[in-house]
């Protein structure tokens, strides 16, 4: 798996876009990273970037961005309407693939080091790195902030991890960090009274509000003397109330610092319950920065849940769902293809074929090129299939008269999706896989090192050629049996459909097979060879058997309706 880590630097300038692009060059500047997203903010006068790309070269752009704002921000200039301690005030790293959380620990030791030795930065540590548990709070390091951190810096329990305990004026402190990942989220409410918005947010964030007595309203107080806190309605969440002039309104501005704790569809329902209490409404939100896909798609299965509709609907679906039900396209326009991370990877990506037109895919297919081919076809038919099944599902579930069948109806059509969106990425690995072949035929072979290493790519190549196809008559055989199922207890108004999906299937499976044979011949390994044959032997007379069995039942079925 590639290693792959997010860096999300918060930089303390919103309003100068002359300072920003400054910044997001000297990191764009730095080969093998993407970047994502550049999200400034007037009123907060704070910048949220957020970059990609191996591990050596996002702490290279991590460590040219903060140098550059520490050579373009004057801290003894700054306001703005977040806290901040810095010209770079945050600097998490977190896992995306082929990385632990200590492994993102370790890169922020790495960046925080080098920006205390040669910038002269106090840096501090928090979250999954934290030197103590005080520490692992961003809002305890942060705690005073910038105006209070000459004085902070004195004292020795606030020793900086890395760097000297003197004031830097100009560039402040900042503080890293290995995280999950974190969604900035905030939510609109109808009006402009920051107080009616804090109240809120105290009483959703997790570290909640002082408890105060019922009868005389006062605080409540230990043997000490100090307030007792009644925890919030929200686990993993930090939230603060402002008013936002820019947009005319007051927020709840939260942090979700784990998503698996509290998601971001569950943290703007209790916000509506809790500003419908206070005679408010919530008018919609807005998403800092990115989010990742798997979030969205939670988010919009919940609301179709609570509609009692079906969730078995495509992923374009479901994100639009979630879009229009948090209303975050209020403020501005959401752009899946912007906002979500991995379809902003995708998008730095080779155009795939199956985001092709339909006629230009059949032209592509018509033209002299070898690939795409009959593998590709085959991935896409069975796809084709998967759609259909799905379609009989959605078709059925909460339909009169199918009662009974409802929650087996459901997971017959998530299973579809999957499978149908398992199908569309084979489509294109098919043809991945055989220039990968050519690829590897087109190494020199001029010495005999050469040679070898030429005939093991090869190799190595051939047999994912083989593979690829394999997986298509898995998935295939597993879609004729969601089909079959469907066509039993589906609707029955669809049952033609059900039956095109077992054919399509079929179909699939078997342009398959032979796409698996014709590879067979290059693979040296018999043992390899001989357990695909086998393979390949039982899906085509499991899927036979199927077809017969269900296509027998379809047709009876046709031929006489009131049977």
């Amino acid at each position: 798996m590639q290693k792959i880590v997010e860096c999300v630097p918060n930089f303390s300038e919103g309003r100068d876009l002359a300072i920003i692009e400054q910044i997001t060059t000297a990191i764009k500047d730095v080969e093998g990273v993407t970047l994502l997203d550049v999200d400034p903010g007037a009123d907060t006068n704070r910048t949220v970037v957020t970059l990609v790309g191996s591990p050596d070269e996002v702490v290279e752009a991590a460590f040219q961005g903060i140098k550059r704002a520490s050579e373009v921000i004057d801290m003894t200039q700054h306001s703005g309407a977040h806290a901040r301690m810095g010209a770079t005030d945050v600097c998490p790293f977190i896992p995306v693939s082929g990385l632990t959380m200590e492994d993102c620990a370790e890169l922020s030791r790495t960046l925080g080091k080098r920006v205390g030795e040669e910038l002269g930065i106090p840096v501090y540590l928090y979250e999954y790195s934290a030197s103590t548990p005080e520490r692992q709070n961003l809002a305890n390091i942060r705690q005073g902030e910038y105006e209070g951190l000459a004085d902070k810096l004195k004292d020795p329990h606030w020793k900086p991890d890395f760097g000297q305990a003197s004031f830097n004026p100009r560039s402040g402190a900042t503080v890293m960090g290995a995280r999950k990942f974190l969604i900035a989220y905030n939510i609109n409410l109808n009006t402009r009274d920051q107080k009616k918005a804090t109240d809120i947010a105290l009483e959703i964030r997790e570290a909640g509000r002082n408890a105060r007595d019922p009868k005389t309203r006062k605080f409540i107080r230990d043997e000490h003397g100090t307030p007792i806190k009644r925890p919030g309605t929200l686990k993993a969440v930090k939230a603060v109330g402002w008013y936002i002039d820019q947009y005319q309104m007051a927020q709840i501005s939260m942090n979700l610092v784990d998503q698996e704790v509290t998601p971001i569809h569950l943290a703007f329902d209790e916000v509506v319950k809790q500003a419908a209490e206070r005679g408010l409404r919530v008018s919609g939100s807005e998403l800092v920065g990115l989010i990742p896909l798997n979030a969205m798609l939670d988010a919009g299965r919940y609301f179709l849940k609570k509609q009692n509709s079906s969730t078995a609907v495509s992923n374009t679906e479901i994100i639009r769902i979630a879009i229009q039900s948090m209303g975050l396209n209020e403020i501005s326009p959401f752009d899946p293809q912007e906002r979500i991370i991995e379809y902003q990877l995708g998008s730095k990506t080779e155009k795939k074929l199956v985001e092709l037109k339909v006629t230009d895919f059949v032209d592509e297919l018509a033209s002299d090129s070898p690939a795409p081919g009959g593998g590709s076809v085959s991935a896409l038919g069975a796809a084709l299939a998967a759609g259909l099944t799905n379609m009989v599902g959605v078709l059925t579930y909460h339909k009169k008269g199918y009662t009974d069948h409802w929650d087996e109806i459901e997971s017959l059509s998530n299973a579809a999706q999957a499978l149908k969106d398992t199908l569309l990425y084979l489509v294109d690995e098919d043809t991945a896989s055989f220039n990968q072949v050519m690829a590897a035929m087109r190494l020199p072979k001029k010495s005999d090192e050469q040679k070898a290493s030429r005939d093991q790519a090869i190799q190595k190549a051939t047999i994912y050629s083989a593979q690829i196809p394999l997986r298509v008559m898995q998935e295939s055989l597993a879609i004729m049996k969601l089909a079959a199922r469907m066509a039993e207890i589906g609707n029955q108004n669809s049952l033609s459909d059900a039956g095109v999906a077992v054919l399509q299937a079929q179909a699939g499976l078997e342009g398959a097979a032979m796409n698996v044979l014709i590879n067979i011949p290059g693979i040296d390994d018999q043992k390899i060879v001989a357990d695909m044959k086998q393979q390949v032997a039982e899906l085509r007379s499991e899927a036979q058997e199927l077809s017969s069995q269900i296509l027998s039942i379809i047709n009876t079925k046709l031929l006489t309706p009131n049977t």
